[in-house]
């Protein structure tokens, strides 16, 4: 078993730029995931002189982690964003995905980038499932989608039923953003790994500092989850989550894309490595930095899949992290009302193989005069985040007893997440002062307030934080 997700385990790295960006662009794209990648694939096909900056590797993080669901069924994600905006909102929240689908389809047909087609399903197994899920059909059904229920939904064990919908898509996340990079780089644009923000002053040209130099850019374009810029407070509006993936061989995969409705999550999906065909599971979401420790959750995706498929072989386990709004929608514009030169994209809830396609589609538009007409769906500034003001107070008054509750643990000799290793950085996080936890699955420092990770050695994993734990 490895921590490295399966896409990514010995997978080619896609040709780059070196770590010296130019000191001057058009746009600077912080962040090589799907977004970042793909705003710098529609800038360059513009014309516009673009560089993307990647403080790790491109799809080091969310993406190249991901279960790579290119679906408009996602879970009960359209009854979810239901209960917060107008029905209005969830059609063009579809509309915005389906462009995005169809563009992510287009782009892989064009660089041989493997797909496969296959129904989505939204599974029930209890009685509060099969509630939840007939909820789902119906605001499929009314948001335009083509869905049905399904009474028998193919799986291992008793289920009561599902949403489903039909020629949806799912491929490789790492064969995806390796397409993205060369096409990117074929339309003229550079992409640099190795290459971290920290920081940025003035506001027309914009200069990023790094620790490759300074770099100057009209616009600068934050594609990195969670804004690295606090302006804005969209550490605030969001919440970071971690989830699980355990891949398998020596069984035979459902056909389908899997996601129950019941609680704790269960996703499935098929793939394939070496020619053999492997099982993915997935689920046992939770805020990053909180709660049990983080090998117990791969344990519990470990049992379930035994029960259900006995003499399933391990071969990888890893997780990601996504955010969630309090809104329920994805954003995409200005990291401040006005601010043209700094923009923004995030909130994808676990759909960022739609979402985050839509994100850029939305920002190189913006760039270009060519905006698709529900961008305005996702604009950060706008009335309807009131509908989640409620939200955010609770997430940022959990916020504070996870605060107060990170120093005192130790004072107070209460149990941690798991054996901490001897280390010789500080438990404080450089973002906003939290006291990190040691992730015993991934061997990384995690921060129970924003998200921010950071490796044993404490350099940085994920944003907001831009600088590393201090060694003591």
């Amino acid at each position: 078993m490895t921590a490295l997700s399966m896409w990514r385990d010995g997978a080619p790295g896609p040709q780059t730029d070196g770590p010296a960006p130019p000191d001057t662009v058009d746009v600077a794209v912080v962040g090589a995931g799907l977004t970042g990648l793909t705003t710098a694939v529609l800038l360059a096909r513009a014309g516009v002189a673009v560089a993307v900056l990647e403080g790790r590797t491109v799809s080091a993080g969310t993406t190249g982690a991901s279960t790579a669901k290119i679906s408009l069924l996602q879970g009960t994600r359209l009854s979810t964003i239901g209960q917060r905006q107008p029905l209005e909102a969830v059609r063009r929240y579809v509309d915005a995905n389906r462009d995005a689908q169809a563009w992510l389809v287009e782009l892989c047909e064009s660089r041989g980038v493997p797909l496969q087609r296959v129904p989505a399903l939204t599974f029930a197994v209890g009685a509060s499932g099969e509630s939840t899920a007939r909820e789902e059909l119906e605001a499929a059904r009314a948001a335009g989608l083509p869905v049905r229920w399904e009474p028998d939904v193919g799986l291992p064990f008793p289920t009561r039923g599902g949403v489903r919908l039909d020629d949806q898509v799912q491929t490789d996340p790492v064969a995806l953003t390796t397409a993205l990079t060369d096409e990117a780089r074929a339309q003229g644009a550079t992409v640099h790994e190795g290459v971290r923000v920290l920081g940025a002053s003035g506001s027309g040209p914009v200069r990023l500092r790094t620790d490759a130099g300074e770099v100057t850019a009209g616009t600068v374009v934050l594609a990195t989850g969670m804004p690295i810029l606090d302006r804005g407070g969209f550490f605030t509006r969001m919440e970071p989550r971690r989830s699980y993936l355990v891949s398998f061989r020596g069984v035979l995969p459902p056909d389908g894309m899997f996601l129950s409705a019941d609680q704790p999550s269960r996703s499935l999906r098929a793939a394939e490595r070496d020619g053999e065909p492997l099982l993915l599971v997935g689920g046992e979401g939770h805020v990053t930095g909180r709660g049990a420790a983080e090998s117990t959750h791969l344990d519990r995706l470990r049992d379930w899949t035994a029960r259900h498929w006995p003499g399933a072989l391990e071969t990888h386990a890893w997780s990601a992290q996504d955010h969630g709004t309090a809104h329920e929608l994805p954003f995409a514009g200005p990291l401040l009302p006005g601010a043209e030169h700094l923009l923004v994209a995030g909130g994808y809830s676990k759909w960022g193989f739609t979402n985050g396609v839509a994100a850029a589609m939305a920002l190189a538009g913006r760039l270009t005069g060519r905006q698709p007409g529900w961008a305005d769906l996702l604009e950060p500034w706008q009335g309807r985040e009131l509908a989640g003001a409620g939200e955010a107070l609770r997430l940022n008054a959990t916020v504070g007893v996870h605060l107060v509750g990170g120093w005192l643990r130790p004072l107070l000799g209460g149990p941690d997440a798991g054996a901490e290793p001897r280390h010789d950085v500080s438990r404080v996080c450089t973002h906003l002062g939290g006291a990190v936890r040691w992730n015993d699955a991934e061997r990384s420092w995690d921060c129970p307030l924003h998200g921010s990770r950071f490796a044993e050695d404490g350099s940085v994993l994920d944003a907001p934080a831009t600088c590393g734990l201090r060694r003591v």
